[in-house]
């Protein structure tokens, strides 16, 4: 692999890719490695908004929910977001956050395995989706939330294993988890999957369907680049559809939502796991997230995330040796997702010295520093000068200054 930043040109420009970076609003002098935890607001996104809010809301007022479509926008958006997780149109909703979606499709998978205890997953996971957990079992009798190095997984699972709850690719390390041999192994011993495809969706190849996966959630602010809090989607297939019963019987997950009557009565199908209202605006938003996807080759966007990263452990490799800098990520590329993290010492003084030198990465306790490549945007130029601008601070030891050291809420 040649590392020259005239190389890093040549590939950007013969990338298929390269005509997406105009359709997001970039900062000037920014080198946004971030995506993986907010994505960059698309182009289109604020005149969608404008005219949501101005026309929609602002002249039509009550009757968009039908001239607009307001009252589908669960569903309509499900069904954009399923091709980019392997699943059918009737499968996926958007609704909700993903703290709210793992409770709903956790609880009613441990309702449907009665006699079942035990919740499975690994400690170290994304810590919501362990506190989810441990409020379901805390919240059903006789339930506990069990965790096991995600290796021993399948060894673990028996038949007092109701759920096995893991993400996809994880949120530190970056490792991708074999979707298919793990719910295989579940489901020979009768146990159900849920899948957090958060840091997956939008960035590597998730086969839902062909997988024979259960459940699944996922956000909408990441690679989707839905915005700050964007809802979040899930996933139910459609042969447990009807015998699944959300926790959550709120009234849009009703079989008659407008015949406004006091028994309640679950939706057929995936609505039912519809709980609240949803909310059109920030739907508006993910909806533009969702249209950066339009016409783009997922093949050839998960081959440019693997570049992508690749090259960045290249150079990292090459220009950072000897610096106290570990790679946590997998050097498989099919072990990985689209993101990389380093350890060292001090991290965290290192990430805010990247971000006050224009590289916007972030930090994670207690020692990684994570960069996240978004094929959508993120060029192989960025790549390169990211790493110019790393190898600099780690000899000169720029990033050791007080200034640096000073925690911040979010980084």
């Amino acid at each position: 692999m040649t590392l020259t930043l005239d190389a890093a040109r040549a590939r950007d420009a013969a990338d298929p890719l390269r005509h997406k970076r105009a359709d997001f609003l970039l900062p000037a002098g920014k080198i946004y490695l971030d995506g993986n935890s907010l994505g960059a607001l698309p182009r289109s996104t604020p005149a969608r908004i404008a005219r949501l809010v101005t026309q929609e809301w602002g002249e039509d007022l009550i009757g968009s929910w039908n001239t607009a479509g307001w009252i589908d926008a669960p569903r309509t958006l499900g069904a954009r977001i399923a091709p980019l997780i392997g699943a059918a149109a009737d499968e996926v909703l958007v609704t909700d956050s993903t703290s709210v979606n793992l409770f709903k499709l956790l609880t009613a998978a441990c309702l449907a395995r009665p006699g079942r205890t035990t919740i499975l997953s690994e400690p170290g996971n994304f810590p919501t989706d362990l506190y989810i957990a441990d409020g379901v079992a805390r919240t059903l009798p006789d339930r506990r939330l069990r965790t096991l190095p995600a290796d021993d997984i399948v060894t673990a699972i028996d038949d007092d294993v109701a759920v096995v709850l893991l993400t996809h690719v994880h949120y530190k390390s970056g490792r991708r988890l074999d979707m298919a041999a793990i719910t295989a192994a579940a489901h020979a011993q009768g146990a159900l999957v849920l899948w957090d495809l958060s840091h997956s969706v939008g960035a590597v190849p998730v086969a839902l369907g062909a997988c024979d996966a259960d459940l699944a959630v996922g956000c909408g602010y990441k690679y989707l680049n839905g915005g700050p809090g964007a809802p979040a989607f899930l996933y139910v297939a459609r042969a447990l559809q009807d015998a699944l019963r959300s926790p959550l019987t709120g009234w849009m997950g009703h079989d008659a939502p407008f015949a406004f009557t006091d028994d309640y009565r679950p939706a057929p199908g995936i609505a039912r796991f519809l709980c609240g209202t949803p909310p059109i605006v920030a739907m508006g938003a993910l909806e533009q997230g969702l249209a950066q996807f339009d016409g783009v080759d997922f093949d050839t966007l998960v081959a440019k995330s693997q570049a992508l990263c690749d090259l960045f452990v290249a150079l990292v490799d090459t220009r950072c040796a000897g610096f106290d800098l570990t790679l946590l990520s997998p050097r498989d590329a099919a072990a990985r997702g689209s993101h990389l993290s380093y350890a060292h010492p001090d991290a965290y003084a290192l990430c805010q010295a990247l971000i006050a030198r224009g590289v916007t990465g972030d930090f994670r306790a207690p020692d990684a520093v994570r960069f996240g490549f978004t094929p959508l945007y993120t060029s192989y130029e960025d790549v390169w000068r990211a790493v110019d601008i790393l190898a600099d601070l780690l000899a000169t030891r720029a990033w050791d200054d007080p200034a640096f050291r000073r925690r911040v809420a979010v980084t």
